[in-house]
């Protein structure tokens, strides 16, 4: 979706107009010859608060930004006074009127880059909400309604799921974003009543059979979407998919569903799998070496304006498939390039600060992820 969709959007929140849906994002966009292509996301940003990192996000004029959940915060502070499903929608409409937000709005517009979505727990309405989340269907309005896509053409109905995937083409490549929604029809979360289990949640595995964090349609989809051609593929995902253990919300937490997926990436052949996630109110890469298929990186950043901070006891968290020794605990966000090299596009996996400096990075052959 091009950002000046998003300035029209603003100007129908306060004046009562609605925006014409012939403008929502196209299923594939125009080709760019650029040498250089740069995907920007990030996730978990607090709506009310300063938002800097917007300015070194508008200077990389990317080819598009990501939304990869926790957009905004519907269920904290003052918003829990307000009535649900309503807080929801209030919140969308503070973000629009944030003023770094916006001139980011007006940057990408000016840059051509494209602003694309998926959602987690805190936009979709409830606190490590799942299938059971009774306004699951005025939030998706609502995103839909910020976000200018048509409900009819995302999730399976009119009323569930946010999932859904674009074609961006760029310096001879096709890229593939696929936005999972990991809200929608995720089962239960199971909680040992001794926290000392998995400090500090007493999150327990999930291994009932039947439980999901896709649903059955949107796998489905899924392995459709992976069939297409494309020369890269950023799967977002709005938890993480490779860390195993931490105690928090990740695809761990359903092993069945997790083998399912990397057994899914393996078995479709699909080529040029990244995965993105958000989340954690940190950044990390982390690299996964399968029997069934090319090494697979996942690149979590998170968040825009709501890191946890150096001090924070996540500094001694273990993740034994990080590649690097520590995690960055400061306000982020990450992007991935595609640089066109003598010997072959390299994908460039970045982590960033609020002022665009490079913190951690890996650069990963495009031919490694063959």
């Amino acid at each position: 979706m091009k950002a000046s969709i998003f300035v029209l959007l603003i100007v129908s929140f306060f004046s009562g107009c609605s925006v014409s849906p012939r403008v929502s994002n196209p299923a594939t966009t125009a080709p760019s010859l650029s040498d250089v292509v740069t995907i920007s996301f990030g996730s978990c940003l607090r709506q009310w608060a300063d938002q800097p990192v917007w300015q070194a996000i508008s200077a990389l004029q990317s080819e598009a930004f990501i939304f990869a959940g926790d957009n905004v915060y519907t269920d904290v502070g003052p918003y829990l006074k307000q009535r649900e499903p309503q807080r929801i929608q209030q919140a969308y409409r503070d973000l629009a009127l944030n003023a770094d937000f916006t001139g980011f709005l007006k940057a990408a517009e000016q840059a051509g880059t494209g602003v694309y979505a998926t959602w987690d727990d805190h936009d979709y309405g409830l606190n490590d909400g799942g299938n059971d989340y009774v306004f699951k269907g005025k939030s998706k309005q609502y995103f839909s309604d910020f976000f200018q896509l048509d409900p009819r053409e995302i999730g399976d109905s009119v009323q569930t799921g946010v999932y859904h995937h674009r074609v961006i083409h760029a310096a001879g490549l096709r890229i593939q974003m696929i936005m999972l929604d990991t809200r929608s029809y995720r089962s239960e979360i199971l909680r040992d009543d001794n926290r000392n289990a998995c400090q500090p949640t007493g999150i327990v595995a999930n291994e009932t059979a039947g439980a999901t964090v896709l649903g059955e349609s949107q796998w489905q989809w899924l392995a459709e979407v992976l069939s297409e051609p494309a020369d890269i593929r950023l799967v977002v995902s709005s938890i993480q998919v490779l860390p195993t253990e931490h105690c928090f919300e990740k695809w761990a937490n359903f092993p069945r569903e997790r083998e399912r997926l990397l057994a899914l990436l393996g078995s479709s052949g699909a080529e040029g799998v990244v995965l993105l996630s958000g989340d954690r109110h940190l950044a990390e890469i982390s690299r996964l070496q399968t029997a069934s298929m090319y090494p697979l990186y996942e690149l979590t950043s998170s968040g825009l304006n709501s890191a946890v901070g150096e001090n924070s006891p996540a500094v001694d968290e273990i993740n034994s498939l990080r590649t690097r020794k520590h995690n960055v605990l400061v306000d982020n966000f990450g992007t991935v390039q595609i640089e066109q090299t003598g010997r072959g596009p390299v994908v460039v996996l970045q982590i960033r600060s609020t002022s665009g400096e490079v913190l951690q990075q890996e650069r990963v052959p495009l031919a490694l992820l063959q």
